[in-house]
């Protein structure tokens, strides 16, 4: 067999990949985003996601929260529109949602995920929407089902609960691990790690070149699907929407890291706030030489 060669994701690839705003822009050009998740004691994992969204340039973004006790507003960030998981199935100015951030295991999460898995809406899947599939067949088949577009963001060890395998066995073949979870599931596939690797149902596949250990941390994943899920929002495929996030996501914890703000103690917060100005720079920004100025 052949091995398969990933492309490598490079900044050129990007700029210019989200057009610059015109003067007479509205928040309904940009897409709305809502997050699902924050069950009692993940609450954080809802906001992070969200909050990214709103950083990445979302017109709107909803929090919507599995808790008994939900807040009932984001106190550093009032702009995140707090609604229950009920309410947004009401709500037919979503272009994106995401499923997972602190979303927990309960009879709740699952019949949420079911739910919108049947719909005919964009999906991003991460964490405990993962998990949940992984365990009950019925999501399997509804996941594979979906013509909607679909991305999934697994870590190693949910890639190997949804491919019946091993961490070890994943890491060690990671590329062709997240192919397989493509072609699985018929969607674009984001395997988290040093080296993420985006991948399409077809097979192709980009492994990207930004990030550092400083992303080693609880929250980053959270802020990742944020960061997608607001580019898909605002017109990106989804697979260059997948791809974008990545490499912004690394590039974000790069910069950082440079300015001395890590990678020990690099927090999920700081790399969302750093993510817009990495998308800003890209989008306003085409010449290389420029942009080496920048980062």
């Amino acid at each position: 067999m052949t091995p398969i060669e990933p492309t490598r994701l490079e900044r050129e690839t990007f700029l210019g990949m989200l057009p610059v705003r015109s003067l007479d822009a509205h928040k309904g050009h940009f897409g709305s985003v809502a997050i699902i998740g924050g069950a009692e004691g993940m609450v954080g994992a809802l906001l992070l996601s969200a909050r990214a969204a709103l950083l990445a340039g979302a017109g709107r973004v909803y929090a919507s929260s599995v808790s008994t006790h939900p807040l009932p507003v984001d106190m550093q960030y009032p702009e995140v529109m707090m609604q229950q998981p009920s309410a947004l199935m009401q709500l037919r100015q979503l272009d994106c949602l995401v499923l997972g951030p602190g979303l927990g295991r309960s009879e709740v999460a699952c019949s949420l995920l079911d739910h919108w898995l049947k719909q005919d809406k964009p999906l991003l899947l991460d964490a405990d929407a993962l998990n949940l599939i992984a365990m009950q067949s019925h999501l399997q088949m509804l996941l594979s089902q979906r013509h909607a577009q679909t991305v999934i963001t697994p870590h190693a060890e949910e890639a190997a609960k949804l491919l019946k395998s091993t961490a070890t066995e994943v890491q060690s073949s990671r590329v062709e691990s997240v192919i397989k979870l493509a072609k699985k599931f018929g969607v674009i596939c984001v395997l988290k790690g040093a080296g993420t690797v985006c991948a399409h149902p077809d097979g192709t596949c980009f492994i990207n070149t930004s990030g550092n250990p400083g992303l080693a941390t609880g929250g980053t994943g959270d802020v990742l699907s944020g960061v997608i899920s607001a580019l898909m929002a605002q017109g990106l495929d989804v697979l260059e929407a997948a791809k974008m996030g990545v490499f912004v996501h690394g590039v974000a914890a790069d910069v950082l890291v440079e300015r001395g703000c890590g990678p020990v103690g690099l927090t999920a917060s700081e790399v969302a706030l750093e993510v817009r100005n990495v998308i800003n720079a890209l989008t306003l920004l085409s010449d290389s030489a420029r942009m080496a100025q920048l980062f």
